[in-house]
């Protein structure tokens, strides 16, 4: 297993701009923060996106990642748009802020990068120990899918801010819903305009909370669950679900 602070490393992370499969729309990790006031954290902050929206629109809201080189290119975009923001290095089971927040969020479904229930739970309860009496902690989540057969061995490609040609190409997989765990062996790809082409093969584990599962971790942690939107129609979690919980200090 990689874990995160070296899975988004070198060049993973010199590529995951380009390649990001999603932007996040920064309006609702705004109305977070402005629901249930300043301080703000966002977890999980890689490069910036949303943060530095938040910032720029005038939000307190701190940052922190596992991966040292994500943090470098937040503080590099920080710097370029002239805003005065806090980064921290990381893990998110193991946070030292020496500070309290009344809202934490994380921007997707970074929270399921926690390789199994014992991370998660540690997780938890470091987001207790920073959350004000009267804050709130979003957790956006995501049953997942495995990956459809058709997309083995077929690179997802874009160009990055240099004009080099990056690649992502999932390789092989393990799903396995009984542990709740999607293990994906990939291979990222580098090829400048002139120099060598860059080959890095990196395991990207994906451990899923389902709507049951983060209701007892969050009470394990002191935590009880304000909302979990949208609810299960039918009880069951199907994979490609998507849902937010919304925790609060129990």
């Amino acid at each position: 297993m990689t874990a995160p602070a070296d899975f988004y490393a070198g060049l993973v992370a010199q590529a995951y701009t380009a390649l990001r499969s999603q932007i996040f729309d920064p309006a609702p990790y705004a109305a977070f923060v402005r629901s249930y006031g300043e301080p703000g954290l966002e977890v999980g902050c890689g490069a910036g996106d949303p943060l530095l929206h938040l910032v720029q629109d005038g939000l307190e809201v701190h940052g922190a990642d596992s991966s040292a080189d994500m943090i470098d290119q937040a503080r590099t975009t920080a710097e370029q748009r002239e805003l005065d923001m806090r980064l921290h290095v990381t893990q998110m089971e193991d946070m030292d802020l020496d500070q309290q927040y009344r809202s934490i969020y994380l921007a997707g479904p970074t929270f399921e990068l926690l390789p199994d229930d014992v991370a998660a739970l540690r997780a938890l309860t470091s987001f207790r120990r920073h959350l004000a009496t009267d804050g709130a902690v979003m957790v956006p989540l995501w049953i997942a899918s495995p990956t459809p057969k058709e997309q083995f061995h077929v690179a997802r490609e874009a160009v990055d801010g240099c004009g080099a040609v990056v690649r992502f190409t999932p390789m092989a997989e393990e799903y396995d819903p009984l542990s709740r765990t999607r293990r994906t062996a990939v291979t990222y790809e580098r090829i400048p305009q002139n120099g060598p082409t860059e080959v890095v093969h990196r395991e990207w584990l994906i451990h899923w909370q389902t709507r049951e599962t983060i209701t007892a971790l969050a009470t394990q942690a002191d935590l009880k669950v304000l909302s979990v939107e949208p609810p299960s129609t039918d009880g069951a979690d199907e994979p490609g679900d998507e849902f937010t919980a919304v925790l609060a200090p129990a």
